[in-house]
């Protein structure tokens, strides 16, 4: 059984024992996450597709970590005008270890 979710303004397709990494969730390490915003829930062959959420779906998940990306290396110039600009970024994210699909 999978599903697809949307968190963080990202899709994600899951199954029971995945591990993911979205976009931070404010929740502490070991906590439980209910996720209602489930687009769609599969099964083998058969599929059930909400307008916009699958009505009583939902996926838990469990938090295992909280922490930031590689920086991502951000670097301007313009030739022959003596402008050179550096910057960086480090995403947060949240990892979630996929607990079970209802739907």
């Amino acid at each position: 059984m999978y599903a697809v979710i949307k968190t963080g303004g990202k899709q994600y397709k899951v199954a029971a024992g995945e591990k993911i990494k979205v976009e931070q969730i404010a929740a502490d390490v070991g906590q439980e996450v209910v996720i209602e915003q489930v687009l769609a829930v599969g099964s083998g062959a058969e599929l059930k597709v909400g307008a916009p959420w699958v009505a009583g779906a939902s996926v838990t998940a469990t938090v295992l970590s909280q922490g930031k990306h590689d920086k991502v290396r951000i670097f301007k110039m313009r030739r022959r005008k003596h402008y050179q600009k550096h910057g960086g970024h480090r995403q947060t994210y949240t990892e979630l270890q996929i607990g079970s699909i209802n739907g």
